[in-house]
């Protein structure tokens, strides 16, 4: 987005110690308004949280800060105005930017016309390459001098990705292709940060790197000056108790509007009183929230998939398992059981191993038909399809988050129904019976009547919200969980925690739970596989 200082009525504006001003405007997508009347401004002196629950308006407001979206003055206010001083020097990084970069890996991918039939992408190396450049590096073409240099450079040690700049960004995990999404945005030389929930799928490592860069960041911002030397950030979150000390503004939104602007101090006095509130209440609406899992179980039960015989304990068994490429040994000799009933957590740093260690059971790593691993009694590649496997496994995970993404204009109702399908979207229509059971999962999950909303153009938060009861409707034997809490905001996450304990409770299925966040483990998860990269073993069984 250009630089802009206008008033309603035509008039240049300026005012060197406002950074950001917006009075009386609208935010509008290609379509229509989605935001109506904001009214915020950003001087220098402030370090500033957005925050909101899922859907409330939050996301826009920062597609429109990053261009994405615009601004638009309100004809009914003769006082309306945009004025930016970043210009379109502005970068976002977030849970969004990371999948839609998938995306677009995933749909250039060339594998079947390379030799070996691996076409491993853009690399770390050449995305930060394209920062320097400020275009795109053509496919096979040679990078600048600059590029093949980049271990060297502050912001790619500060981020910490100096080993895998080689890799495929459709290769590296969460974590990983976030950090590396920083380091680009620190090496564009962008005069505007916008962090969305940075802290999401990072380990405890990346968690401290950046922390201690948005402190140094925020420690200049708050110094009150006009200097344009260091980028200033805009730090927007789900979760309130994981903010950083510098924040001093909170800017909220709820059902699409401004529902509180002022000190951080103000808002905590808020938070209390709605806490104190929430709390009054929580065991009641656990209550009947566990409840009205149960009805709609029963409800719905023609529609789940057959439960594995009795006979089977051993539902998933992996004995002597490698996984790697080239040099690069991802897992090794791993040995490990999932019995029925024994629910797992999954933890590690990332880039150790664990999304490999699922997409195993998922089929989605073809190395597994390398390996002595058994689902359900039969070793893979013994003649299973993959639908008999993915009828007994519920899934939530990035890969298909980023999968749904691609075919964003399914509707909500459908992408519930494909749960009980396997399948990506619908290739039949769907019944009367699932439409039904669809729409009770949405109303559990506080999308009743949205059953014709596209996915696509719901919250990121929301779009995993949905991918969850996705999982959820046919009580799978298996319910495996990659991070299934990233991008929910502190309600719907709690509301997803309660509904996975519920679900590993009654018998039926089995958890696999891959988190970074110890406020997330369940007290069902007493098994832990913990991964420890480049140590022999490079695995650890802990049963608490």
């Amino acid at each position: 987005m250009k630089m802009i200082y206008y008033s309603a009525k035509g008039k240049k504006l300026m005012n060197e110690l406002k950074l950001i001003t917006i009075k009386n405007c609208n935010i509008e997508d290609t379509k229509k308004a989605v935001l109506h009347n904001i009214s915020w401004e950003f001087k220098t002196g402030e370090s500033w949280l957005v925050i909101g629950p899922n859907g409330g308006g939050k996301a826009d407001f920062l597609k429109a800060l990053s261009g994405q979206m615009n601004f638009v003055p309100d004809s009914a206010y003769s006082d309306s105005l945009y004025s930016n001083i970043f210009n379109d020097s502005v970068e976002i990084v977030s849970l969004e930017r990371a999948a839609a970069l998938i995306e677009e890996e995933r749909n250039n991918d060339e594998s079947e016309y390379v030799e070996g039939g691996v076409d491993i992408g853009r690399t770390g190396r050449v995305f930060l390459a394209e920062a320097i450049l400020g275009s795109k590096v053509k496919k096979n073409s040679k990078l600048p001098e600059e590029a093949m240099r980049l271990e060297s450079y502050p912001q790619v040690k500060l981020c910490g990705i100096e080993k895998i700049l080689d890799r495929g960004l459709k290769y590296m995990s969460t974590g990983e292709i976030r950090r590396t999404l920083l380091a680009r945005a620190l090496i564009s030389g962008k005069k505007l940060l916008i962090l969305s929930d940075p802290f999401a799928g990072l380990d405890v490592e990346s968690r401290k790197i950046l922390l201690d860069f948005f402190d140094t960041i925020a420690t200049k911002q708050l110094e009150n000056t006009d200097s344009m030397d260091f980028p200033r950030i805009i730090l927007s979150m789900e979760r309130y108790h994981e903010i950083p000390e510098a924040i001093n503004k909170v800017l909220e939104f709820s059902n699409k509007e401004i529902s509180f602007c002022n000190t951080k101090a103000e808002y905590e006095k808020i938070r209390t009183e709605r806490n104190s509130l929430n709390e009054k209440n929580r065991e009641k609406n656990r209550a009947d929230f566990e409840n009205d899992v149960e009805k709609i179980k029963q409800e719905t039960f023609v529609l789940h998939t057959e439960s594995i015989e009795n006979e089977k304990e051993t539902l998933i068994d992996m004995n002597n398992v490698n996984v790697g490429w080239g040099d690069n040994r991802v897992l090794v000799d791993l040995n490990w059981k999932l019995n029925k009933g024994e629910h797992w957590l999954i933890r590690g740093p990332n880039g150790s191993g664990k999304t490999t260690f699922l997409e195993l059971i998922t089929g989605d790593n073809m190395q597994v038909f390398s390996n002595d691993i058994k689902l359900f009694g039969a070793r893979r590649g013994s003649g299973e399809t993959i639908w008999d496997i993915k009828r007994k496994l519920g899934i939530v995970s990035y890969r298909l988050h980023v999968e749904y993404r691609m075919v964003n204009s399914t509707t909500l109702e459908n992408v519930i129904i494909s749960g009980f399908r396997d399948s990506i979207g619908l290739y039949e229509a769907a019944t009367d019976v699932e439409k039904e059971a669809a729409r009770k999962w949405l109303k559990l999950g506080g999308f009743e009547g949205r059953e014709n909303e596209a996915f696509g153009s719901i919250s990121y938060g929301e779009q995993r919200a949905i991918l969850i009861l996705r999982a959820a409707v046919k009580c799978p034997p298996v319910l495996i969980l990659d991070e299934p809490c990233h991008g929910l905001d502190e309600s719907f996450r709690q509301k997803i925690l309660d509904l996975l304990e519920i679900v590993a409770n009654s018998g039926t299925t089995t958890l696999l739970h891959v988190t970074h966040d110890p406020s997330e483990v369940l007290p069902c998860e007493k098994n832990i596989l913990e991964f420890h990269p480049k140590e022999t073993p490079m695995y650890q069984i802990i049963c608490r």
